[in-house]
């Protein structure tokens, strides 16, 4: 064989890793926006509520509570007692997940990975008390992934090295084999510094895009709603950079999820 042919030829990666929350579902600001019209409390004042908090504790509460270090119940009180009780968590929680639908286009790749032996994990940033919600968004994550790694779970939180190097020892699988897909880019850069390949999303089109030319999928998945996020749909900015009011990946309400 020449050399021109071995360099052609490249390994496929033997695993994915994907986020959860807006990479597998639709965008997750709908459900903060819903809530910031229908409460009247701007997600920039939620935002401000959290950043007073976290200067108080000296750590962005959300990162507590996406570890399982705060109940979600704690977390509900130290913002109430920010913003004189008019923040009702409940009808939060309750809004975010009547605005969460399973990205069916994501769904079907994963699958279909699935079907061709690749390994697969999820690993979601996430909130203990809402684990029975969110698998229900997508019913079949129990069949799709062999590996699930939920920060409230395991102490630990995207980007932390520590949950990646988890992840992978869960699949059997070195950092050089896996593939990592996320709509947060810090958590893509932190996987990119362990030596994964990784895939920003943005939308459904151009993630699927990435996503199957370092596979080697060329069958399109099966046609279905698409999981676009224009700039107009984004939330404020702040969850990652450590002032969001995002829970689970509630980025999306803060910085995008």
């Amino acid at each position: 064989m020449s050399d021109g042919n071995r360099s052609a030829e490249r390994t496929l990666p033997s695993a994915l890793i994907s986020d959860f929350g807006g990479v597998l579902t639709t965008p997750l600001d709908r459900g903060f926006r819903a809530y910031e019209r229908e409460s009247g409390l701007p997600l920039a004042e939620l935002g401000e509520a959290i950043a007073r908090v976290a200067a108080r504790i000296g750590e962005n509460p959300v990162y507590r509570l996406e570890r399982g270090e705060l109940t979600e119940r704690e977390f509900a009180q130290l913002l109430e007692a920010e913003l004189d009780g008019r923040f009702d968590y409940v009808r939060l929680r309750e809004l975010y997940f009547a605005h969460l639908e399973p990205n069916l286009e994501m769904v079907e790749f994963v699958a279909e990975l699935r079907r061709r032996s690749v390994r697969t994990a999820l690993l979601t940033n996430n909130v203990r008390e809402w684990e029975q919600r969110w698998r229900a968004v997508v019913p079949a994550v129990a069949e799709l992934f062999q590996v699930i790694v939920d920060s409230s779970r395991v102490g630990s939180r995207k980007p932390e090295r520590a949950i990646y190097e988890l992840t992978l020892a869960q699949l059997g699988v070195e950092a050089s084999e896996a593939v990592f897909v996320d709509d947060v880019e810090i958590n893509c850069q932190a996987a990119a510094e362990l030596g994964l390949a990784t895939v920003h999303f943005r939308s459904s089109e151009q993630a699927l895009a990435e996503l199957a030319a370092l596979f080697g999928v060329t069958q399109a998945p099966r046609k279905a709603p698409r999981n676009s996020r224009a700039p107009s749909e984004q939330a404020p900015s702040t969850h990652e950079q450590g002032q969001a009011p995002s829970t689970h990946e509630q980025a999306q309400a803060s910085r995008k999820t």
